[in-house]
């Protein structure tokens, strides 16, 4: 897998073979899934002396409407523009809208990298 890193085109168009593996630091890792479910969080080491908190299930957002933050229940995934797969499957990632107590909201975080929910309402 040759993700991240330089374009394996020239500018002319033509192929441009690697010189290498990727080494072990290069590598990532498998994206976390966050679905909506009992919280559950899992710490992993990252780059310096530094770790993320990955929300492996959720089910509480911080929902933003207008100057005024409220903590909403998450009922299900409504639609996620990465992937339509992850709608029916729960998913939450960046972008997802989200069926909460408060309405639909959009998702603005990474709950997969920084282990929680925030969103904006949609309506």
């Amino acid at each position: 897998m040759k993700d991240q890193g330089r374009s394996m085109r020239k500018r002319t168009g033509g192929r441009l073979r690697p010189s290498s593996d990727k080494k072990k630091h290069e590598l990532g890792r498998e994206s976390t899934e966050s679905r909506v479910g009992d919280q559950k969080l899992k710490f992993v080491d990252a780059r310096g002396n530094s770790t993320k908190i990955r929300a492996v299930s959720t089910d509480v957002a911080s929902v933003a409407d207008g100057d005024e933050t409220i903590r909403a229940e998450i009922q299900n995934v409504a639609e996620n523009p990465s992937n339509p797969n992850y709608a029916r499957r729960n998913i939450i990632t960046k972008g997802a809208v989200l069926e909460t107590s408060e309405g639909r909201a959009k998702v603005t975080s990474r709950p997969g990298q920084d282990g929680q929910v925030n969103a904006v309402l949609v309506e």
